[in-house]
């Protein structure tokens, strides 16, 4: 299978190192980074475009760019890993719309298109009859989505909450295990690289809210946006809740919850007892699914992360490499 790759970020890096170590067997016909872009019919040598991206920042021809890629590299599937705009969904979305009207199967991880034009791209890849996968949008490396799409296809599914984001997680675990106030909780996060410089987007809910809105769309078949989700952050959250969950033997997370047949989708900071399964710790995520047969179903895992993120795109592309879907 030919691919193209769009974004050469820390997920890029990681997913192509991952297919040089373990698949190489895929062929990359194009790659693209924010300055430069290279294109060969023939295959890329992944680990010298590694080494020169490693080297001088660029992966290829700074006269070419990913619009390039999209519309003249020879390529079966599209890895879109640009970052996220959660406002337009550009540029990741016109990548996205070109690669599936011309007949190529789409892996992204980017939030911005699946949130906003999910119907849209969905519809677009049923009548070109190719694969529009983005299990890495939602919970890193937790296979959620799968899940819920092929395993769970006899259970009718009844609730789903969870943790979402990993740095408000991280957030609240130090400010309730250490004493942390939430601004040296924040700090401590930025230092790390758990948290952006400007991390509004995480600590005021938007991020797990964004992530919701896709499970809604894509597993519920809602239609709806970010301004259909209740959302409040952590980032008001005062050191004496925290005590007062304390004292209750409960602590407090940033729980996204969806209750099929209702409208209610909810991102806010929970009080819930310490042994419950989705006190998890650090940056960790984990989802319940409540189901009619199956019962509830939690899963933990790592949420973010370069590693983390391309073993869910890496799924992706094998799944539809080996033929197995064409949803």
């Amino acid at each position: 299978m030919r691919i193209a790759v769009l974004g050469l970020g820390s997920v890029g890096y990681g997913l192509l190192s991952s297919i040089v170590d373990k698949h190489p067997n895929l062929t990359i016909t194009g790659v693209a980074d924010s300055k430069s872009a290279g294109i060969n019919p023939d295959g890329i040598d992944i680990t010298s475009l590694l080494a020169q991206k490693k080297e001088t920042g660029i992966c290829g021809d700074p006269s070419l760019t990913a619009r390039d890629v999209v519309t003249h590299a020879p390529y079966d599937l599209l890895v879109e890993v640009t970052p996220t705009d959660a406002g337009t969904g550009e540029p990741a979305y016109g990548y996205i719309k070109e690669a599936l009207s011309r007949g190529a199967h789409v892996v992204t991880s980017n939030k911005g298109p699946v949130a906003l034009y999910y119907n849209e791209l969905h519809e677009l890849a049923q009548k070109n009859n190719v694969s529009f996968r983005y299990e890495a949008t939602v919970a890193g490396a937790i296979p959620i989505l799968h899940v819920m799409q092929h395993d769970l296809l006899g259970n009718t599914i009844t609730a789903l909450y969870g943790v979402l984001n990993g740095t408000c997680n991280y957030i609240l675990t130090r400010m309730a295990e250490e004493g942390l106030t939430y601004t040296q909780a924040l700090a401590e996060a930025r230092e790390l690289g758990y948290a952006e410089a400007d991390p509004t987007y995480d600590v005021k809910g938007i991020d797990a809210g964004i992530k919701l809105v896709i499970l809604a769309n894509t597993i519920f078949q809602k239609n709806i946006t970010l301004n259909d989700v209740s959302i409040t952050g952590i980032d008001l959250l005062t050191d004496d809740a925290l005590r007062l969950a304390e004292h209750q033997d409960c602590t407090i997370r940033l729980i996204g919850e969806i209750v099929p047949g209702t409208d209610l989708f909810r991102i806010s900071p929970r009080i819930i007892p310490k042994n419950h399964p989705l006190v998890v710790k650090g940056t960790l995520n984990a989802i319940t699914i409540s189901t009619d047969m199956a019962g509830d179903l939690t899963f933990i895992g790592k949420g973010a992360g370069s590693i983390e993120t391309a073993s869910a795109i890496l799924g992706d592309i094998l799944y539809i490499s080996q033929g197995k879907c064409m949803d």
